[in-house]
């Protein structure tokens, strides 16, 4: 069987849902992804990007117990770090800047989230 193309990547995981983000940290792992996180508040996104190791891609939740998470999408942006948005939201609701970003509506599997993170990494 082929390695998985996440297998070594370091993926940020940016989910205040508790049993989503185990499970999404699960799948990932098993997928061989080097997991930061799963952090569910903008702070503790920050304390990664800025004083951890720098993710290769980012798996991010857009509303963090009512706080928007536009400020994380924007630093990885900036960073050209590769991320997937998830969201409950409709696409309207984004941003326009965030409109190329690939997004996924809640409620997702963990394994639709690891399908569109393949994507996400993969050189075009």
């Amino acid at each position: 069987m082929a390695e998985d193309i996440l297998s070594g990547r370091r993926v940020l995981v940016v989910e205040d849902e508790y049993y989503l983000a185990d499970e999404l940290t699960r799948a990932a792992r098993d997928a061989g992804v080097i997991v930061l996180g799963p952090v569910p508040r903008v702070e503790a996104a920050f304390d990664i990007l800025e004083n951890g190791e720098a993710p290769d891609a980012a798996i991010l939740d857009m509303n963090l117990g009512g706080v928007s998470a536009e400020t994380i999408a924007d630093a990885l942006l900036k960073r050209g770090v590769p991320f997937l948005i998830t969201t409950g939201y409709d696409h309207a609701s984004l941003p326009q800047r965030f409109g190329a970003v690939r997004r996924l509506e809640k409620p997702v599997a963990p394994s639709a989230v690891l399908r569109a993170l393949r994507h996400v990494v993969t050189p075009t």
